[in-house]
């Protein structure tokens, strides 16, 4: 009798459980609707903001194309840069996002004799849909270290591609 009751007992609290993630999966209304200070109307009596409480989120956007570019019009790829290049240029192509998808690209000093390693150099965020897009990096007046550097690409948040290359 007690172990009919342990069964059912764990029968129905993996029914819970598959409830819950097939709501969280298929997108089932985790929201909550919250007063906001607008002045109701006629129209719409009860002013409210929704509220995604899931913790669940998936994105379809993604990166392809992403190259090095001689310049900030891509007339030519490349795999590096000279010293006395004015600045680096990455393109890439942001393919099934929506308009709200924010792509981040971090440049970063990988190598170079005198620096600190792996020192982020700047970093920039673009937001938009499916496009073309570039980050570039200015140089200032001096010229760049030879050595290794990198940019990392990221789409909302998440890491998707990292392009390495020398300054040579």
């Amino acid at each position: 009798m007690k172990k009919n009751k342990i069964m059912i007992m764990l029968a129905v609290v993996a029914l819970l459980l598959a409830s819950l993630a097939c709501n969280a999966v298929s997108g089932g209304d985790n929201t909550v609707d919250t007063p906001t200070t607008d002045t109701p109307t006629t129209e719409n009596p009860a002013v409210t903001e929704e509220t995604d409480n899931s913790g669940f989120s998936v994105t379809t956007a993604n990166i392809t194309n992403a190259h090095l570019a001689s310049d900030e019009s891509d007339t030519q790829q490349v795999d590096g840069y000279s010293p006395t290049d004015l600045g680096f240029y990455c393109y890439f192509d942001l393919n099934n996002a929506p308009d709200s998808t924010v792509v981040k690209g971090v440049w970063t000093l990988v190598y170079a004799d005198g620096y600190e390693s792996n020192s982020e150099i700047d970093s920039a965020e673009i937001t938009g849909g499916d496009n073309t897009y570039y980050f570039s990096l200015g140089g200032g007046v001096d010229e760049w270290p030879v050595g290794t550097y990198k940019i990392d690409l990221y789409v909302d948040g998440s890491w998707v591609e990292t392009i390495e290359f020398e300054v040579q």
